[in-house]
Parts: structure tokens; sequence; C-alpha cells
């Protein structure tokens, strides 16, 4: 897994709006990368409705928020629309940034053992070193949970 004060890993990935966002672009500022199982899920429907509700807030601070997983644009889209989040989501339909953050491996459901997504955030610095990395994290509230974690790194009240 990785840990605080390792180098967030690369990425160039498609965005919603089909412009490609990499990690170059967040050099000199904050940002969040989220990871989540599935669009229009429930529990990752209430994770991203709850960051793009406090979208404003990230944005006062100066802090995007961008979801990763493995759906398509066009999945995201949807789910974007649908329930009208504010915040960038990003498609790795080959699961190389999945892997490189250490998100795709064994899970546990029931009792049964298999791969996939592992829910997790990272809080990532101007100098594009993690400054948190969250893993097997619970989508209901967690938006808040980040923003606070957010402004306590930053010295804000």
């Amino acid at each position: 897994m990785l840990k605080k004060g390792d180098k967030a890993p690369d990425f160039d990935l498609l965005e919603t709006s089909g412009e490609k966002l990499s990690i170059d672009d967040y050099k000199g500022s904050w940002f969040i990368l989220y990871f989540y199982p599935k669009d229009s899920t429930p529990s990752c429907t209430n994770q991203a409705r709850d960051f793009s509700d406090l979208y404003p807030e990230f944005q006062e601070l100066g802090v995007d928020i961008i979801g990763v997983n493995g759906d398509t644009i066009e999945s995201h889209q949807k789910f974007c629309t649908k329930n009208n989040l504010k915040i960038k989501l990003l498609s790795d339909t080959e699961k190389t940034v999945l892997k490189a953050y250490k998100v795709w491996g064994e899970k546990t459901f029931m009792g049964t053992q298999y791969e996939g997504l592992i829910r997790s955030t990272f809080i990532i610095n101007p100098s594009g070193i993690i400054e948190e990395a969250m893993y097997n994290i619970k989508a209901k509230d967690h938006g808040s949970r980040v923003l606070r974690s957010l402004k306590a790194l930053l010295g804000v009240k």
C-alpha cells in the first residue's frame, strides 16, 4: 500500500469531457484522488454526491476532487448527469492507475474472495506527494471526513 510521504503515481486518463487529465495538470495544487468500485451503485452514488455537495468548500481551499474507477467514459457521463455531480471522474478501463495506487486487489464479500477495486482516497500535495492514504474506507460521510483531514493538513479551521 502507498503511504504518507510516497510520491503519487502518475496518471494520464480520460475525463468525462473526453479530455485527458494527468497528474502534471495538478503540479502546484492540492487535490483529492479517490477510487470507487462502480458507477450508479448505492454506496458509490452516495460517496460521489457527498463529494459533490462539499465541492464548493473544497474549491474555496483551491482543491479539486477526482474520482477514478474502471468504468467507461460513457458510464461516467451518465452517472454525472443523473446525479448532477460536480466532481471529475476518470476512466481506467485498463486498471493501470488502479494497480499503481494499489487499490486493485483481493477483496472478500460474504465469505467469497475475488479481485476488485478497494475503495480508497488520497490527499496529494502541490509537490505530488501523498499527504494521506486511506484504504478500505466507508462511503457514508466520507467527503466530510476527507474535508476535515484536508483542513487539518492546511491548518484551516
